[in-house]
């Protein structure tokens, strides 16, 4: 059995935060989730409004606040600061993990995105990053990159230190045991979960059947 827990990504595009305020709650009753990051973009890829996330994030944390699990806000500490989210995730070229620190504290949980570099992983740990993330791994509409990372990645960042790390991109019912047992210590998924037929209630409790049943 592994360590390894699940972290929930919201899908790019909310369209009716009350309707997805209902599935957001469904999915956390399916099972254990450890954390949940609100990560919405516009179709062509540009910010959501500030108001909008405000909004989302006002319907959204206290669904998480009473299932005791982590509410992260993608990219924007100021915003994380503002609805009360337990943290932020920021990638290469949001505002840099010293600042983001420096505004929302030292109990904030603070994750970066490493892609496929060792470098920056060390970088953020060094710096302070309560998990990094590396990713791709698979095919993702959700994770973009031109440079996969591989699952060797996850077990050289066990072997050099204690910080947890995230597996993001692609990330399915049919290989998280693999990326489980590879050394991640939470698995990002979206798609997955949203998009599975029998509901995110279903996915989630499946995932963590599998989780559990990896050596």
């Amino acid at each position: 059995m592994t360590d390894c827990a699940l972290y929930l990504l919201s899908p790019a595009q909310i369209d009716d935060s009350d309707r997805f305020a209902a599935v957001l709650a469904a999915g956390l009753d399916g099972g254990p989730v450890a954390c949940f990051q609100l990560r919405v973009k516009e179709p062509d890829g540009s910010a959501v409004p500030d108001d909008q996330v405000r909004r989302m994030a006002e319907k959204l944390l206290p669904i998480c606040q009473t299932r005791e699990v982590a509410f992260l806000l993608n990219d924007r500490p100021d915003l994380a600061k503002e609805c009360g989210a337990d943290g932020v995730h920021v990638g290469q070229t949001d505002q840099p993990l010293h600042a983001a620190r420096a505004l929302l504290g030292a109990e904030a949980s603070i994750g970066v995105t490493c892609h496929n570099s060792r470098h920056l992983a060390l970088e953020a740990g060094e710096a302070g990053a309560d998990y990094v993330a590396f990713g791709a791994f698979f095919p993702s509409q959700t994770k973009q990159t031109a440079t996969p990372a591989t699952l060797d990645i996850l077990t050289w960042w066990q072997a050099m230190t204690t910080v947890p790390c995230v597996a993001i991109g692609g990330i399915s019912l049919a290989n998280c045991q693999a990326v489980a047992e590879a050394g991640a210590d939470f698995i990002a998924v979206s798609g997955a979960v949203w998009n599975h037929a029998a509901g995110p209630a279903a996915a989630v409790r499946a995932f963590g059947e599998r989780l559990n049943s990896a050596p």
